[in-house]
């Protein structure tokens, strides 16, 4: 399967004619609120890492583009200690992974590399942001029904949630009671067509692994 076909299977059967409005980086800081009361509220509590997905393009301005985010990243990392990652997965989308055990730290360095795509003429090649949570009390140690996601799509300008629950089934009552708690402190997905799941590559990883 090519990159344009995995990106159109997973975001959406039509991402670019299904977008709502341009990328906008700002929508990320709703998460910093989210952190809160996924923990208070549902007692899931943040995994010391996130993540932002895009589609590479092969030109040596958007290398470039990449390098200035590293930079801008390891600017970040040694005043907040965020540490950082770029990859690529096996369906031929690249990642920036980033560490810290403070939520605010991940979400404003995600918001800094967004940004920096979008004012380089890069947005519409943000796929999505990837923000991990944990049950407090969950039995499998966070590879079954325990962990969830907030994904935040770029193409559509809203958050929706995925919640695996072991292979490649889906924990939909989590998914909807997440959506009922946070809809309108998050912008959340109305349709529910687009909650597309991002399976990872190893089994009980994150979407980035």
């Amino acid at each position: 399967m090519g990159l344009f076909d995995t990106i159109r299977t997973v975001l959406g059967t039509s991402a670019e004619a299904d977008a709502t409005r341009d990328a906008d980086p700002e929508d990320l800081f709703g998460m910093s609120t989210a952190y809160v009361t996924m923990e208070a509220d549902l007692g899931f509590r943040p995994v010391d890492a996130a993540a932002l997905c895009f589609s590479g393009v092969d030109s040596t301005d958007f290398d470039e583009t990449v390098e200035d985010v590293e930079t801008i990243l390891r600017a970040g990392e040694e005043e907040t200690g965020t540490s950082f990652d770029v990859r690529e997965d096996s369906h031929g989308w690249e990642w920036v992974v980033l560490r810290d055990d403070d939520p605010e730290d991940l979400v404003t360095s995600i918001h800094f590399a967004a940004d920096e795509f979008i004012e380089r003429g890069y947005g519409s090649r943000l796929l999505a942001a990837v923000f991990s949570f944990q049950q407090e009390n969950g039995a499998s140690g966070g590879s079954g029904g325990d962990r969830a996601y907030w994904i935040y799509s770029f193409r559509r300008g809203a958050y929706y949630p995925f919640a695996p629950a072991g292979g490649k089934e889906r924990n939909q009552r989590l998914e909807f009671k997440l959506e009922s708690v946070l809809d309108g402190e998050l912008d959340v997905e109305d349709d529910e067509s687009y909650w597309y799941p991002m399976w990872p590559d190893t089994t009980g990883g994150h979407p980035w692994e």
